[in-house]
């Protein structure tokens, strides 16, 4: 386990990053160093070929509460810390494989936007979603107003934004903003379950089909079939189409090389 100050950071599983948020006395709420921190972290793994999938979680008790309170008084609206702030954010957007994240107690404001960025969201019993930004003077700023409506549409959408409510797990899961809720005991364990797939598949197969997935959200249906079809093709001639057609012919596991 190598260790930031703010982060911890766990590869012991193979083929998985477990990115820990590590500021417990303020409920992992998000400085400005952890932020930037998440983007090396980020960086690292896209940069690592044996990282297949990263996992974020806050812990047992707490996802992240948000930005620290203390530094938005301080905070610039443009230029300097502000600036980097978005590009750190920016970075951690397009990272390019598979993320899961496990989420116990209060995933608030850019934690539910940070949450709201894995692909895949893992939600303990004891799990809160908010972005109660407007309590401030604010509004959801990293993603927040764009994702979730996107996840559970627009009335529940404003609610939470607009009136600053929370959704416990079992709202969650009504409403497709997380895949599963789980004892909180089991969160994490459950994760690592599902990334342990994600890492067992042909990654260039894998890298692809999100990106096809999050297009849909960027284009007409037409336009997005039409992407699905060529990306699709892309990756006919390639080892790995090639290496699952013939393991699964001979009835072995196949051997993944990414190409």
């Amino acid at each position: 386990m190598n260790e930031d100050s703010e982060i911890l950071v766990n590869c012991d599983n193979e083929g998985i990053m477990i990115i820990t948020l590590n500021r417990p006395n303020v409920k992992n709420a998000f400085s400005n160093t952890l932020i930037s921190s998440l983007e090396k972290a980020f960086i690292n793994a896209e940069q690592d070929e044996k990282i297949k999938c990263v996992i974020t979680t806050g812990g047992l008790d707490v996802y992240a509460a948000g930005s620290d309170i203390s530094q938005l008084k301080t905070r610039p609206t443009h230029g300097g810390v502000a600036d980097i702030r978005f590009s750190n954010w920016d970075t951690i957007e397009k990272f390019s494989k598979p993320v899961v994240a496990a989420v116990n107690g209060y995933a608030l404001g850019g934690g539910c936007e940070l949450a709201m960025l894995a692909d895949i969201i893992i939600a303990g019993e004891s799990a809160k979603f908010g972005l109660p930004e407007v309590r401030l003077g604010l509004f959801p700023g990293l993603g927040g107003t764009q994702r979730l409506i996107r996840s559970v549409g627009k009335s529940l959408a404003m609610k939470v934004i607009l009136a600053a409510e929370f959704i416990d797990a079992s709202e969650a899961l009504r409403n497709g903003l997380v895949a599963e809720v789980t004892k909180n005991e089991s969160t994490l364990k459950r994760s690592i379950e599902i990334a342990n797939k994600i890492a067992s598949m042909p990654p260039l197969a894998i890298k692809t089909a999100k990106k096809v997935v999050l297009q849909s959200f960027e284009t007409s249906l037409s336009s997005g079939l039409h992407y699905e079809r060529s990306a699709n093709l892309s990756l006919y001639n390639t080892y790995d189409k090639n290496e699952g057609v013939t393991a699964f012919l001979e009835k072995r596991k196949p051997k993944w090389k990414g190409e």
